[in-house]
């Protein structure tokens, strides 16, 4: 069965992988020690990328757990931050997606993503128009490696797993989507990438 469609994730995908130093100023912010804050973000973060939540609320829930409290105007700065902390693109990954859709192969993003973030990326980010299709956690209430987003994803497509490759830099969303039997790759650059394409005959 030939491939089809060539999905990527968003974030250390398309996107490069977030400035160390933002977690460090998010504390700062925040008033709390780097680490507990780091942990405490990340473990509220499915839910605010699946929607449950906006950036307030989510914040907000992150500075409770911490049992810290600051005025608005910091944590507006702290959204803001985080925000644009994901706006920088690896251009490698981009002429990659440019590749595959001039070859005539259907291109998507999948990605789990908050109402906010998509929302500027759609105004601001032209690699947002580029793909046929995107499916974003916010809009649909699901999350990868959920099943759930997997067979909407297929169901977007019309396709089977085996013509649908997928391309995400975490190995629990590659597991989901191969469970389904979707040919999902773990990300490590834009050139492995293309070599593995290549190799499932992907014509670029």
């Amino acid at each position: 069965m030939s491939i089809k469609a060539v999905i990527f994730d968003y974030g250390q995908v398309i996107s490069l992988p977030q400035d160390p130093s933002v977690m460090g100023r998010l504390a700062q912010l925040a008033g709390a020690e780097r680490e507990l804050f780091t942990s405490t973000l990340w473990s509220l973060r499915d839910e605010f990328d699946r929607g449950t939540f906006g950036p307030k609320e989510y914040y907000n829930q992150v500075l409770s757990r911490l049992n810290v409290s600051v005025e608005d105007k910091v944590i507006d700065e702290m959204i803001t931050i985080d925000l644009h902390s994901w706006e920088n693109l690896d251009s490698g990954t981009v002429s990659l997606m440019e590749d595959v859709k001039k070859a005539g192969y259907v291109l998507g993003i999948l990605s789990n993503m908050p109402h906010d973030f998509l929302a500027w990326a759609r105004k601001n980010l032209p690699v947002f128009s580029l793909p046929h299709m995107g499916l974003f956690s916010c809009e649909v209430n699901l999350i990868k490696p959920e099943e759930a987003i997997y067979r909407k994803l297929l169901s977007m497509l019309e396709l089977e797993g085996a013509e649908v490759v997928f391309f995400d830099d975490k190995p629990e969303n590659i597991k989901g989507a191969r469970a389904l039997g979707i040919q999902a790759l773990l990300w490590e650059s834009p050139e492995s990438a293309r070599r593995e394409l290549l190799s499932l005959g992907v014509k670029l």
